[in-house]
């Protein structure tokens, strides 16, 4: 089987460069957010967090008042970014990788859509 990758240049209006942006931050804020409670957890009471349990969390941080810019981007790439970060714990736990390392915004970010969401 043959992979195939595709680079894409994007050219976008202002409107839609500040709807990426915030997106890129929210993506980051969720994975930084979701890793903290996991390591905290694990740290403090010996406890794994999943995937459903930090995807339970989404739903309830975007219905707290800070965190309500949360709705404004769409909620694929913010699952997304959760799934990444399951799998990143996957890895780390098979030995495969090191431990996850908080997302920094100097790096650029990135999202990412489905086929179905676009």
């Amino acid at each position: 089987m043959t992979e195939k990758a595709y680079r894409h240049r994007l050219y976008p209006t202002s409107e839609q460069e500040n709807l990426l942006r915030r997106t890129l931050g929210c993506v980051r804020l969720v994975y930084n957010k979701a890793l903290a409670t996991r390591t905290e957890a694990w740290y403090e009471r010996k406890e794994r967090v999943g995937y459903s349990q930090t995807s339970s969390m989404l739903t309830s941080w975007k219905k707290e008042e800070e965190l309500d810019f949360l709705n404004e981007v769409s909620c694929v790439p913010l699952q997304q970014g959760l799934r990444h970060l399951q799998t990143a714990f996957t890895n780390f736990f098979a030995g495969q990788a090191k431990y996850p390392n908080f997302k920094k915004k100097r790096n650029g970010g990135s999202a990412e859509f489905t086929s179905v969401s676009i």
